[in-house]
């Protein structure tokens, strides 16, 4: 039986709950933007109004304010947006079971089973166009494909609030055209790579060999090649199982850019904590270290490094993120912001680590782990700040917030 697939994408999300929460804002362009006191100057999300005057997501505040300078900007409310997103699952869910959140504004559906009592994939689609609409207020656009890969691409292709019917018969008119980038997973280094050889729409991408892409982009290539021509059998996942954690890491944008040894040095200190606490509590290990790092012009770079056995304990994450630090950045030039994140995660009490016959295995320190639990301990009764490092007190860089991630 043919698969049914459905995309569902909401229109400028958080701005669209913006203008739910305060109607005035749909008469004016808006946009959601982060905190510009504290550097977070980037567009999130913009209405359909500031969408007409140019404003793009993830611009920084003065461009999108040198476009429309009437642009109303509000700060994000998470929260709210979590709820809303949660409604609008629900919402789907009276469809089809099979619902996979991709992100906090798009999700997939598998329709197959619901065509009998809600009729086909575009019916279904403009119904719950009509449904999240009428009960929330946000609009959504809707992709109705055989695959996942193109419903996403159906869900894109014509906004806002609109449904795009992507089949076998005409994906080749309406895909094929699309730039290569366009294509999920195909990201900006592999379409620079394509386009050195000349591929540069998603068509250019299906005439390729599977071999050819697979030399230029190793098993990227194969898979964009599949994806090109509509081999995509992925199926949708019920995103209300447990799903495994991947990776716990925090990240901060620093009120001002680290300039010096001693800011790095505090930054990653405060990290590794938040990072070992959120850890413990999920009564977890890290065998990989990863950081990341911007610079005032928004360039990102990550590395990561192998433990020689998993942790939770700040120490050993410190001395990874400092590691990783030294080795990939110049001394004296100037960080925005900086991550650290473990992964390859295993529960506690999972094997790992070299034995050794004289001292406690690596990461495995009895004194320190009483002596980190114990902080995790004091901070949960008395409050975030209840045990700060000395170097951190008088520190102006923003860190403050991080154990209360």
């Amino acid at each position: 039986m043919e698969r049914t697939i459905l995309h569902c994408d909401c229109n400028g999300f958080f701005a669209s709950v913006e203008c739910t929460l305060r109607p005035e804002l749909k008469n004016v362009p808006m946009a959601v933007c982060g905190d510009p006191e504290s550097r977070h100057g980037i567009i999130l999300a913009k209405n359909e109004r500031a969408k007409a005057c140019g404003v793009k997501t993830a611009e920084t505040i003065w461009q999108a304010r040198r476009k429309c300078p009437q642009l109303v900007l509000a700060r994000p409310r998470f929260s709210e947006y979590g709820r809303i997103s949660r409604q609008i699952n629900q919402i789907y869910r009276r469809f089809t079971d099979l619902v996979e959140p991709f992100s906090i504004d798009e999700s997939w559906l598998d329709v197959t089973g619901s065509r009998a009592l809600f009729g086909d994939g575009k019916r279904i689609a403009d119904r719950l166009r009509e449904t999240v609409r009428q009960e929330t207020g946000v609009t959504i656009s809707v992709g109705v494909s055989f695959n996942k890969i193109f419903a996403k691409l159906g869900s894109d292709y014509k906004k806002p609030d609109a449904t795009t019917v992507i089949s076998r018969e005409n994906y080749r008119r309406i895909v094929w055209p699309l730039p290569a980038d366009s294509l999920l997973f195909c990201g900006k280094k592999a379409a620079q790579t394509l386009a050195s050889f000349g591929v540069h729409t998603i068509g250019d991408l299906a005439a390729c060999t599977p071999d050819f892409l697979t030399s230029r982009l190793g098993r990227t290539g194969a898979l964009l090649h599949a994806y090109a021509n509509g081999l995509d059998e992925s199926p949708v996942l019920d995103g209300r199982s447990l799903r495994e954690i991947k990776s716990v890491g925090n990240s901060v944008t620093f009120r001002r850019d680290l300039e010096s040894r001693d800011d790095i040095r505090r930054a990653l200190r405060a990290l590794s904590e938040s990072v070992a606490s959120r850890l413990r509590r999920r009564s977890l290990r890290c065998w990989v270290v990863q950081v990341g790092i911007k610079d005032p012009a928004l360039r990102v770079i990550t590395r990561q490094k192998t433990l020689a056995a998993p942790t939770h304990l700040a120490r050993g994450l410190n001395a990874a993120g400092t590691e990783l630090v030294s080795a990939c950045w110049n001394p004296g030039a100037p960080i925005r912001m900086l991550s650290l994140t473990g992964t390859s995660l295993v529960p506690n009490g999972a094997p790992g680590g070299q034995l050794c016959f004289f001292d406690a295995a690596p990461g495995d320190d009895g004194r320190e782990e009483r002596l980190e639990s114990t902080v995790d301990v004091i901070r949960d009764r008395f409050g975030p700040r209840a045990v700060t490092p000395g170097s951190l007190l008088a520190e102006d860089l923003g860190l403050d917030g991080l154990h209360r991630r």
